[in-house]
């Protein structure tokens, strides 16, 4: 008797569905030991920061007020820039989100007159008003700071002359956005990473080399900051906070570059000095100790999504056997109505108002229709199983997350049961496997 088929079908998995999953599942065994390995090196990684850094009970109780003399909040600090190889870090709930992290990272170590340089193509959405490329109050582009980029290449390799030629006596900051955002390029592995790094500190030593980390932390076994960065950049509720961070952010990088955040994040003469960690110590140690294990989980589900849909005849990046370097399955359908019955199937398998129906909207921050599914204990946590898009063309869809590796798998198949049933895909999908 099968007890997870009999499971499966109650919550509503047709048997073609769940064969057509099964079959492939079982050809990832090899893939899976692999992730795991990673899983178990990044593990020992945290641990070991830990250790090293005296993590006791004291830590996990926070502080309130001004936050003096906060040993948790210290401590922890230590212990990021030790899983990151750097010399300072800066990890507070008073960052609200991987946007802000970035802004905060840009924003304090910017001057009026310098300019910023993106190597690699369009930054992210949210990403564009901070800087000013759609005009916001408060941008970069307000403070006299310029822009320029350099697309990627057709077949998404750097565009080394064109990089060379972009740099010049204002260039101050290099910022190298790691996953693909809304874009359907790769992601950039850390050795792709170093390599760029490696290109423009030849024609500028001096230049700041800042890494958005989101979504990347802890699926390969180095970060950025062991290949050349000055800076890494992310959110508590992607990856490093393991699913239990209730909010937050961090950067890791250089000294200088931390505490001119610091400095930006709380008051000149203060810096790192004050914010009260409040009671989030003990969910941001505990989900960065998880970390790695959930990570693991996420990346075997963006694993399974990519074979299933490839097989399926959809454009998918990476495709089912490329390597990973970030969380993010992409999906492309072509129309609109794949994405939303996409998103529709992830919200249909959630925990957390799984009785909803998500729709498109028009979200701040965005230049078109948003859809977005997050059935999240903690509200918009992308480490959870979760899947959005932007309602415009090529009409992709990106799905990440999953803390358990079954909850992501049930994802998926919950998703190609709604695609069936719109007719999206053909009801005959399930012969392919035989």
């Amino acid at each position: 008797m099968n007890l997870s088929r009999d499971m499966y079908l109650k919550m509503g998995i047709s048997n073609q569905v769940y064969d057509f999953c099964e079959a492939i599942w079982q050809s990832l065994e090899k893939r899976f030991d692999e992730i795991d390995n990673i899983s178990e090196y990044n593990q020992m990684k945290v641990i070991e920061a830990m250790q090293k850094n005296r993590v006791s009970e004291a830590c996990l109780l926070g502080t309130t007020g001004y936050g003096y003399n906060d040993l948790g909040r210290e401590t922890l600090e230590a212990v990021y820039a030790d899983v990151f190889h750097t010399e300072d870090a800066l990890v507070r709930p008073q960052i609200t989100c991987g946007t802000h992290a970035l802004a905060l990272a840009l924003m304090s170590n910017l001057r009026p007159g310098d300019e910023l340089l993106s190597p690699v193509g369009k930054p992210y959405d949210t990403l564009e008003e901070v800087i000013g490329i759609r005009p916001s109050k408060g941008s970069l582009k307000e403070y006299g700071i310029s822009y320029s980029q350099v697309d990627l290449l057709p077949d998404g390799s750097f565009d080394f002359e064109g990089i060379r030629k972009a740099i010049n006596d204002k260039t101050k900051m290099i910022t190298i956005q790691r996953s693909k955002g809304y874009q359907t390029r790769p992601t950039l592995s850390v050795g792709k990473i170093g390599e760029l790094i490696r290109f423009i500190k030849e024609i500028k030593s001096d230049v700041i080399c800042m890494v958005d980390n989101c979504y990347g932390e802890f699926t390969e076994t180095i970060e950025p900051t062991d290949v050349g960065a000055d800076m890494v950049v992310g959110s508590l509720i992607k990856n490093p906070g393991g699913g239990l961070a209730p909010i937050g952010g961090y950067l890791a990088g250089k000294k200088e570059c931390v505490e001119n955040a610091a400095y930006r994040l709380t008051s000149p003469g203060l810096g790192k000095e004050v914010g009260a960690s409040l009671q989030v110590m003990n969910s941001f140690y505990q989900g960065l100790f998880l970390a790695p294990s959930v990570t693991a989980n996420a990346l075997k589900s963006a694993i399974f999504a990519a074979n299933i849909y490839e097989k399926l005849g959809f454009a998918v990046i990476p495709d089912g056997k490329e390597s990973r370097h970030d969380i993010i399955q992409a999906v492309t359908f072509g129309n609109p109505e794949g994405v939303i019955a996409f998103c529709q199937g992830i919200q249909q398998a959630a925990a957390v108002d799984g009785h909803v129906t998500p729709e498109p909207w028009d979200m701040p921050g965005y230049d078109s229709p948003v859809i977005m599914a997050a059935g999240a204990f903690v509200s918009g946590s992308s480490i959870e199983l979760s899947a959005d898009g932007p309602i415009k063309p090529p009409y992709a869809v990106y799905f990440q997350g999953g803390l358990t590796w079954q909850h992501g798998k049930f994802g998926i198949m919950k998703t190609l049961q709604r695609l069936t049933e719109k007719g999206i895909v053909s009801s005959n999908f399930h012969e392919i496997n035989r």
